[in-house]
């Protein structure tokens, strides 16, 4: 849930890129920190295991500027996509303004998509929240490849609720900033 400060005329908001593992949620704020001029750059927290897989949550601050004067900021986080951290997805859910479903496009991750959506969605019930009315945005991510599916087959198994969605490639920046600006516009209009 945001927090404003009224006094301080600041809005602090959450939003988490929540998917199956290795489907590029930790690439993306790679990305996105690495934009970002250093001298406004805050440090990105990872908390990784040997293999660079994510074991709580990747954590980073971002300042998106000013809105009707007030200045806002969005702490993005990731959420450990294995599937044996189940009860880590619920914590960093829990709290979170908006969502950026990060699904593998290819062909071969459908299932895991789905299974990623659907606990999404409880994970959603159970904090009292229906998935249809929450600022949610898809990114197909992984596009680039030879085996992603078409941008039809995913709208047709993923995007059912028909939310706001890109096309990305993570690790070269594609649809990145698309898919954070789409987030924080609806995030921003929520509040």
């Amino acid at each position: 849930m945001a927090l404003i400060n009224v006094a301080a005329r600041e809005i602090h908001g959450k939003i988490v890129y929540y998917g199956p593992g290795l489907c590029g949620k930790t690439t993306n704020l790679q990305f996105i920190h690495g934009q970002i001029p250093t001298n406004g750059r805050s440090d990105l927290l990872s908390i990784a295991t040997e293999t660079e897989r994510t074991l709580f949550f990747d954590f980073m601050p971002l300042e998106l500027g000013k809105v009707h004067g007030f200045s806002i900021r969005f702490h993005l986080y990731t959420v450990p996509g294995q599937v044996l951290y189940e009860r880590t997805r619920v914590a960093v859910l829990n709290g979170a303004d908006g969502v950026v479903f990060v699904a593998d496009a290819q062909r071969d991750r459908l299932a895991d998509n789905l299974q990623s959506l659907r606990e999404l969605a409880q994970n959603l019930k159970n904090q009292g929240k229906r998935l249809v009315d929450y600022p949610l945005v898809m990114q197909y991510n992984k596009m680039d490849l030879p085996t992603a599916l078409p941008t039809p087959v995913l709208d047709r198994y993923l995007n059912t609720i028909k939310v706001p969605r890109f096309e990305a490639s993570a690790v070269n920046g594609q649809g990145v900033f698309e898919t954070l600006r789409a987030v924080s516009k609806l995030v921003v209009n929520k509040l």
